[in-house]
């Protein structure tokens, strides 16, 4: 019989999902995506199908159960009419944060999800979301396999000297280290990488995970070396609302100059700085972009001559670079931030194509640019997916 596989990524008031038809072998294939948005106020549903069609969407009239149980429950009953005969086997989660405890995907039990919830801390604005939709669904269909995906497992087998602070011994050995994040979709560009250009199998690469959310990571042989990630999410470059990496100072300024308590810091840095911040505009790249606003032209700047910047940083990681990989949302779509950044990579050889990069082309370098340079579409749903059907084969596999 047919098997499918859901996957979830759950947000504070949002729960994206997709489902993937499983023959056992190959990839999954995508078959449904959607999102529940609006959770705790007013609800819609929609989904698409595999060539992102509409096929149906629901709002939730005042005084109807709107709580995150009841919106799983339904979305459970939905997909299992529209499955045509397959068996949902499982629902996979992406999970921001494994700590220490976990460099491999996991089935989830209690034991495993009180373990999850003592790393809240460590990610307070994704982990409780998380973890909320993962209980929801337990109690709604308590037989329902779950697995857990974390966002940091990939980075587990980073060297040390990569994962370290220097700060004093035993507030590392309490867990305050560098773990960084966005690993489920770089695991998915070291898994793509080698089938688009095999030649680049074993070799020194960067990727640019460029979205709302960004950073970067060093991968040599299919293995994370560095990333610009550390603690938190909120470290390295900056991002749509996030203000990327800052000296401390700052933050004892802020604290001892401007009164500022934790909650005050966090809303700013995560909230108001980065893109929007620099800009007054806007923290969508496109906005920035087509805007004649002084102020946004310099966030794009900032954004890019960061990117180059630590380009260099991480190649010095790993001894040198082979390839230079775009991918997410504006890594993907965003050929002038791509030019900029090229630009800014030319004492590198790295040289653009203009047209292959207009055309969202996968190599979008010049035949005579000492690094190739590839565009490369994420999918850490596919990633998410491939993970759950082998922990529930018992074959979880940690990173390189």
């Amino acid at each position: 019989m047919p098997k499918a596989i859901l996957v979830i990524n759950a947000g504070s008031s949002s729960s994206k999902f997709s489902v993937f038809r499983d023959s056992g072998q190959g990839d999954p294939a995508m078959i449904i995506t959607g999102q529940i948005s609006g959770i705790g106020t007013e609800p819609v549903f929609e989904a698409k199908d595999a060539q992102r069609r509409p096929l149906a969407t629901k709002s939730w009239a005042f005084g109807e159960p709107t709580d995150r149980k009841s919106l799983l429950s339904f979305l459970l009953d939905w997909i299992t009419e529209r499955l045509e005969g397959a068996t949902l086997i499982a629902a996979g989660h992406r999970v921001v944060h494994g700590g220490l405890l976990y460099s491999a995907p996991v089935l989830l039990t209690p034991a495993v999800l009180d373990a999850l919830e003592g790393l809240v801390p460590l990610a307070p604005l994704h982990q409780p979301h998380n973890l909320a939709a993962i209980r929801a669904l337990a109690e709604s269909h308590p037989d329902l396999p779950q697995v857990a995906c974390f966002d940091t497992a990939f980075h587990r087998g980073q060297p040390w000297q990569a994962g370290m602070f220097a700060i004093p011994r035993e507030l590392t050995d309490e867990g305050v280290r560098r773990y960084g994040f966005h690993g489920l979709s770089y695991e998915y560009i070291a898994r793509r990488l080698p089938e688009i250009a095999p030649e680049l199998g074993d070799s020194r690469v960067v990727v640019a995970h460029l979205g709302s959310g960004a950073s970067m990571c060093a991968i040599h042989g299919g293995r994370s070396m560095d990333s610009t990630m550390g603690f938190t999410a909120l470290d390295g470059l900056p991002m749509g609302t996030r203000c990327g990496n800052i000296d401390p100072g700052v933050l004892i300024y802020l604290m001892r100059q401007k009164g500022m308590d934790a909650g005050a810091l966090e809303k700013l840095l995560y909230n108001k700085s980065g893109l929007l911040g620099v800009s007054g505009v806007s923290n969508d790249m496109r906005v920035l972009l087509d805007s004649a606003d002084p102020h946004a032209e310099e966030a794009v700047e900032l954004f890019c001559f960061r990117i180059a910047k630590e380009t260099g940083a991480l190649a010095s990681s790993m001894g040198g670079i082979d390839a230079l990989v775009f991918t997410a949302g504006i890594g993907e779509r965003s050929s002038p931030v791509r030019t900029r950044v090229g630009d800014k990579l030319a004492w590198l050889g790295v040289r653009i194509d203009e047209a292959a990069n207009a055309a969202n082309a996968t190599l979008i370098s010049t035949p005579d640019s000492r690094i190739p340079v590839y565009v490369i579409p994420t999918d850490e749903e596919r990633m998410i997916a491939l993970h759950t059907r082998n922990a529930l084969s018992g074959n979880a596999f940690p990173p390189p």
